[in-house]
């Protein structure tokens, strides 16, 4: 099913390129990329994917938001082990080459979503955050909401901003918290774009009804400047 967005083809002149980057494993940013993806019409890639199970992000992705197959790229590179990216490449006797992670030039929105956090090694000489730097793409930060929040994303802005990487926003992640998204945007001076609360079903409806509920299309067109 489709599902209604303020974004199109015909009213992007240039082409909109996000990063998705999280604080920490298993902080959202899947989740957070199909509801992007979907929300602003979009095509999802995932670089890396350092694990298979369940046929990893890209098809989770897939399945979540019935994403057809004109709407998601294929990975530069795809690891068996769930393991930093530099650790499952050596496990299968391979090395990733950051002159073939170049983003594509597509006609809509490129959601890229990052394998880990920033500071995970690609190799043992080259960070992720060192490819974030050389791409020059706006980030958006997920993080969770609860405790141990605050350290983890208030570095993350540091290490971004140390190297002059842009840095749309935060979204945050899981249940309501009354200070930590007020402490995030303070400390940080950063906008908390969203926040995304645990659904009771995690579908493309649901996704789409907090879209609406939170006037995502029109705070994305003002960052974005459409």
């Amino acid at each position: 099913m489709a599902y209604s967005t303020t974004f199109n083809q015909e009213m992007i002149s240039n082409p909109i390129r996000l990063i998705i980057c999280g604080t920490d494993t298993d902080v959202g940013k899947t989740v957070v990329s199909s509801w992007i993806v979907q929300g602003l019409n979009g095509i999802y890639w995932k670089p890396i994917q350092s694990g298979l199970e369940n046929g990893g992000d890209t098809n989770q992705v897939c399945k979540l938001i019935d994403l057809p197959k004109e709407r998601y790229l294929k990975e530069a590179y795809k690891f068996k082990a769930p393991v930093s990216p530099h650790w499952a490449a050596e496990k299968e006797n391979k090395l990733i080459d950051p002159k073939k992670l170049e983003p594509p030039i597509v006609q809509k929105p490129l959601i890229i979503e990052t394998a880990g956090g920033l500071l995970v090694p690609l190799t043992r000489q080259f960070l992720q955050i060192n490819q974030l730097k050389n791409w020059g793409i706006p980030i958006i930060l997920v993080a969770r909401t609860g405790l141990g929040t605050l350290n983890h994303t208030l570095l993350s802005i540091e290490a971004i901003r140390n190297r002059k990487i842009p840095l749309l926003g935060v979204i945050l992640n899981g249940d309501h918290h009354p200070d930590n998204p007020k402490t995030i945007e303070q400390i940080g001076k950063v906008k908390i774009i969203a926040q995304l609360p645990r659904l009771k079903k995690l579908n493309a409806s649901s996704l789409a009804e907090q879209w609406q509920q939170q006037h995502l299309g029109n705070i994305f067109g003002r960052l974005l400047q459409i």
